[in-house]
């Protein structure tokens, strides 16, 4: 009995073969361990969601111990580390956005966490908005996730995602809530 190798067509048009990362790839370097946020984005179901959900203890935790300063410088911090991770990921996978990627969901939340108000159904309808910007990738998000590539493409966009769930949210609270019909 013989076997034989399966062939693999390098011509450009075909997509080079992607690896499928596992818990081993994530912890084995601190890259994949931050751009998976620590092996949430290895979930089977909605990693990205999945990925959103990480930033709600991190928030609780950096809320109780971190002034206001400290709290958005560490925010900056993650969003370059996540420059880099991603980057880095990206390039080991072979796909420069892999869905299992979700630190750009976990940082973009977190700071929509931040400035959203520190009540469960504000904080709800943050999650609820954000998932549907990020899912739906309505314009300019769209242009951004096409357009910019590596790490600071997979970071940014979800960033946008973040402004347009602050902006809805201020909207609510500035033409709603002001109005005295509640």
């Amino acid at each position: 009995m013989t076997t034989s190798t399966p062939e693999i067509d390098n011509s450009p048009s075909s997509p080079a073969p992607q690896f499928q990362p596992n818990a081993d790839f994530v912890y084995s370097h601190a890259a994949p361990f931050i751009a998976f946020s620590g092996g949430a984005g290895l979930s089977p179901f909605a990693p990205g969601t999945v990925g959103t959900l990480v930033a709600f203890p991190l928030f609780w935790l950096f809320n109780h111990y971190l002034s206001p300063v400290y709290f958005l410088l560490l925010i900056d911090i993650m969003f370059i580390t996540g420059i880099w991770a991603c980057g880095l990921c990206g390039k080991a996978l072979g796909d420069p956005d892999h869905g299992g990627m979700v630190w750009d969901e976990t940082v973009a939340f977190l700071l929509v966490l931040y400035f959203t108000p520190d009540h469960w159904a504000w904080q709800l309808a943050a999650f609820a908005l954000f998932r549907l910007f990020d899912i739906a990738k309505p314009q300019p998000i769209r242009y951004y996730d096409q357009h910019l590539k590596g790490g600071f493409g997979v970071m940014f966009d979800d960033m946008v995602a973040a402004f347009f769930t602050l902006l809805c949210l201020a909207g609510w609270k500035a033409w709603v809530l002001s109005e005295t019909y509640f």
